[in-house]
């Protein structure tokens, strides 16, 4: 993914000239490559966490009787193997030695591409028994879009297209976790799911001492209901993010609701968690040490 910046003295003939929409601008924005290398470990490290804590349920399917697996629509497609037991140990550690190994940086594309196949059958094999969670997807694009960077290192001020696309698509995969949440409320459950009783049935089943007074109180948890699908619905505003404060401050909103969800229900949706954390401008981390390359130097895209 590249698309160098270019000048011309010369006139171009308006059928040939390139385009350069609004769009095309804020999709291939660069952004520093210090950025996409502290995501990247912090994105890769992360799954060791989640094969071991978060997903080790997942485990579990190793030995559950075959006959149980109804593969998502991808495993049927592509024939992925059915999930016996050493099927589901290799691609476990597979998984895990990937992301260790991806997380130092070396062989960016190559490892990258491994972690992100192995991390997709982790999801199938997760996901083929009757329960699909939708808090995997913008971490899913997180990993399939960090190979196409290459190299990127903490102290590399050089700003890149290829991040600033991979980055964008990450952003957008968050916008559209929330704003189909809000779609599929209104597709399966109509206006009612905002009148309704479903954030009070959540806190009876799973309320902790911080949310248990609210079922004290008849007007809260409804109109608790109609601000979470505001939020929702208007998610695309925040792709009109630019500067860092509001960067960090949107990270802070977005981390500050999960973080208040869980403290209620006991619910966090920790992928997605990571895959916010890639809005934030983690260059800022190395700013004050000596760049390791000129800070000016544009990059188009980094070598794998």
């Amino acid at each position: 993914m590249s698309g160098s910046t270019t000048t011309s003295t010369g006139s171009t003939p308006p059928d040939t000239a390139p385009a350069s929409t609004g769009s095309a601008r804020w999709w291939f924005r660069p952004v520093p490559l210090a950025r996409v290398a502290v995501f990247r470990v912090v994105a890769y490290l992360f799954i060791p966490v989640d094969v071991f804590l978060t997903t080790a349920w997942v485990r579990a399917h190793a030995d559950v009787p075959t006959d149980y697996y109804q593969p998502l629509i991808i495993g049927k497609l592509l024939h992925l193997p059915t999930p016996t037991h050493t099927v589901v140990l290799v691609v476990q550690w597979a998984l895990v030695v990937a992301a260790v190994a991806a997380a130092t940086g070396r062989a960016p594309r190559l490892l990258g591409l491994a972690v992100f196949l192995l991390y997709g059958e982790w999801m199938v094999i997760a996901m083929s028994y009757g329960k699909v969670d939708h808090d995997r997807i913008a971490f899913l694009v997180a990993l399939a879009v960090l190979p196409t960077i290459g190299r990127a290192r903490f102290r590399d001020r050089r700003s890149s297209e290829a991040a600033g696309w991979a980055m964008a698509a990450v952003l957008v995969a968050v916008m559209l976790t929330y704003f189909l949440a809000a779609w599929a409320k209104m597709r399966f459950g109509g206006w009612d799911w905002a009148t309704g009783s479903t954030l009070t049935r959540a806190v009876v089943r799973r309320g902790t001492d911080l949310s248990e007074w609210t079922l004290g109180v008849p007007w809260l948890l409804p109109a608790a209901q109609w601000v979470m699908l505001v939020f929702e619905f208007s998610s695309p505003l925040m792709l009109l993010v630019r500067s860092d404060r509001a960067r960090i401050g949107l990270v802070v909103f977005l981390l500050g609701f999960h973080v208040m969800v869980y403290a209620g229900v006991g619910i966090i949706f920790l992928p997605h968690c990571i895959a916010i954390l890639s809005i934030l401008p983690w260059e800022r981390l190395t700013a004050a040490r000596r760049p390791e390359f000129g800070a000016t130097v544009p990059a188009t895209a980094a070598g794998g």
